[in-house]
């Protein structure tokens, strides 16, 4: 159970924390529909082995889904997973991990019937063509006996999605055990096998409620914390300016625990840059797949369907001349407009409704425009408060479109990540497996024992929600193979208790020993407090990594300013200082958020193309280099010898 937040602000943090101690065999760090899955899953094939989850937050609201969603991405029916591979690869595109792809296509369904059977409303389709919503599509049945869905797209199914992940969380809980979960427990350093190289042996985090540190052993992890947010400057200010597409607290933790302890990471200069409603951050998807709206320039035009789009698009063939565009190809075809002064970029809403209102009454006209604002209520309540502050009411007056500030996650529509090992199949490259002990365990990263899915898994976007679920269930099985083919491991670390404390409470001890030297608090000669590190960061990859300040384009040069900038904030982050429980988890936050953010930029640098034009340009590479650049670019980091390793990796192609 979570615990409550104080009821006058946020705890004081003391010199000398409790320290709890635990042992386990399989260890889940994240809370998301990713971690759900495996909690799910892991109870059914684990036996008697000890399972432990930690969460950050709690895990009804935890997560990409906290807010609810209006619809599921990945629902592959009657589709097949083939099929499921080649839209991945083209709208990445070309460079994907089909393995996991299709691995992941032949399970994501099931986990969809589970929401259903759980209580999740999905819409149906009648057999005259209307749309039920809610209780009323129970009528048809349920998806896994043959109901038909409402398809958004080929792949979306629409949901009524509010209390989404509240559904999933608990079916995970109860498959768990509340005493096998601990929440407000922020896990924020990994820890390696004092006897046997390169083998996870443990974690140590803190609670964010109670100054309390815990100390983590465990034969296996896997460790899905999300995405990083708030690594780019967002475009909104003052009031709104903590606003985000994807959720804020996940601060890249994923990829710095994992990448510190040795872990390989992949297509790290993917990042997503989704075009949404302005300010409000709302989705786009439904209105222009369901309500078949159109994105217009300022002038009017439906740009997209131009002679100079159509041009543009052909210079990045074959993906761009593919009968669905590439999702980074129609952000760049919005900048270009955009840049050539005809924006600003609006979604023809009111066409949209006013078309679709002539085949309805006025009942069913009625519930359309209760969609449109159910489509931001599930998932998105701003963009509804923004509707009602700017008298924006769909059906008379159209909104802006805009991209955001940029993200890097791996189970939406970009693919960076952990490098992980594909299933043990006789038809995917050796290349793509992971062995340990003669074995391949499928989802394990390059560090024996330490497993990721959702987020975490590099190389495989288009996971979303339920595909994220899927690979946390996949992981699972494999977790329980691992800890019974090594039943005679027992983890043993390196660091002692008193280190692990001082290294996670050194910003407290840090503000303590100095905080009495000012008057204020927060300024103060010996230390740095969070909330400035972040807007340090914010502001130097805004400017130099390809921010919305420069319309996402960098250089070599540039590339090479932030780098220095970012290796004085890490020395900086010695003197982070943690006043309370808060500013401690925001000083984590930010240190994970440095890390992430400079592996992101390694990768851009390395990279001598620009391979995703409208998510990010490199001035000096302008174009996709094919014949030198078609492979993923890897890397590593050397915990031991404080260096990173940058280097291609063979894309092998699976599927025709």
């Amino acid at each position: 159970m979570a615990l409550p937040n104080q009821p006058l602000g946020e705890l004081k943090a003391v010199r000398d924390p409790e320290v709890e101690e635990r042992e386990v065999d399989i260890l889940v760090v994240g809370g998301g529909m990713a971690a759900c899955g495996t909690a799910f899953e892991a109870k059914k094939w684990c036996g008697d082995a000890k399972i432990l989850l930690c969460d950050k937050a709690a895990m009804e609201r935890s997560g990409a889904v906290a807010q609810g969603l209006s619809a599921i991405n990945t629902y592959i029916g009657e589709n097949s997973p083939d099929d499921y591979v080649r839209m991945v690869r083209n709208d990445l595109m070309g460079l994907v991990r089909e393995d996991l792809i299709f691995d992941l296509g032949c399970y994501v369904d099931d986990s969809v019937h589970l929401f259903e059977e759980w209580g999740l409303p999905v819409w149906k389709k009648t057999d005259d063509g209307k749309n039920l919503d809610g209780k009323k599509g129970l009528k048809q049945g349920t998806l896994k006996s043959g109901a038909k869905p409402v398809r958004t797209g080929k792949w979306q199914i629409m949901i009524n999605g509010e209390s989404y992940k509240r559904i999933v969380a608990e079916a995970a809980k109860l498959a768990l055990g509340e005493e096998n979960i601990i929440e407000r427990c922020f896990i924020v350093e990994l820890l390696l096998d004092a006897n046997e190289k390169n083998r996870i042996a443990g974690a140590v985090g803190f609670s964010v409620r109670e100054n309390k540190i815990y100390i983590i052993k465990c034969k296996t992890a896997m460790v899905a914390c999300g995405g990083a947010v708030n690594i780019y400057q967002p475009r909104s200010v003052g009031e709104g300016k903590g606003r985000a597409w994807y959720p804020v607290w996940n601060a890249g933790s994923t990829y710095t625990m994992c990448m510190k302890v040795g872990a390989e990471l992949s297509m790290m200069e993917n990042r997503f840059t989704p075009a949404r409603f302005k300010d409000g951050y709302g989705p786009v998807g439904a209105w222009f797949l369901l309500f078949k709206a159109k994105a217009l320039n300022g002038l009017g035009e439906n740009f997209a369907a131009s002679d100079a789009a159509k041009q543009e698009l052909e210079n990045f063939a074959p993906y761009g001349t593919a009968a669905i565009t590439p999702t980074c190809l129609r952000n760049h075809l919005m900048l270009f407009e955009m840049k050539e002064g005809r924006g600003p970029i609006m979604m023809d809403t009111v066409t949209a409704l006013s078309d679709i209102g002539k085949t309805m009454d006025k009942k069913e006209l009625k519930h359309l425009e209760s969609e449109a604002w159910e489509d931001f209520l599930d998932m998105t309540c701003g963009q509804a408060n923004l509707w009602c502050a700017t008298n924006t009411e769909p059906e008379k007056k159209n909104s802006e479109i805009m991209p955001t500030e940029p993200y890097l996650l791996g189970s939406h529509s970009g693919c960076c990540g952990l490098w992980v090992s594909g299933p043990d199949y006789d038809w995917i490259p050796d290349s793509y497996k992971i062995k340990y002990n003669g074995k391949i365990y499928n989802r394990m990263t390059t560090v024996n024992g330490l497993f990721t899915a959702g987020d975490g898994v590099g190389c495989s976007g288009h996971k979303f929600s339920s595909g994220s679920h899927a690979e946390g269930r996949i992981t699972a099985k494999e977790m329980t193979r691992f800890i019974r083919d090594n039943a005679s491991f027992t983890p043993t670390l390196k660091q002692s208790k008193e280190e692990l404390v001082d290294l996670v409470y050194k910003p407290v001890r840090t503000y303590l020993d100095n905080c009495e030297y000012t008057t204020a608090t927060d300024v103060n000669p010996n230390y740095a407090k969070p909330d400035g590190m972040a807007l340090r960061l914010m502001k130097a990859t805004n400017e130099y990594g390809g921010g919305t300040a420069t319309y996402y384009q960098t250089s070599s040069k540039s590339l090479e300013v932030v780098m220095e900038l970012l290796s004085v904030m890490r020395e900086d982050c010695e003197k982070l200082a943690a006043g309370d429980l808060h500013e401690l988890m925001r000083c984590w936050e930010i240190y994970h958020r440095i890390w992430t953010v400079e592996a992101h930029l390694r990768h851009i640098q390395f990279r001598k193309e620009t391979r995703y034009p409208g998510f990010y340009y490199q001035a000096d590479h302008p174009g996709q280099d094919d014949a030198n650049w078609f492979c993923f670019v890897n890397s590593k980091y050397d915990p031991a010898a404080a260096k990173w390793d940058v280097f291609k990796k063979d894309y092998i192609k699976i599927i025709p």
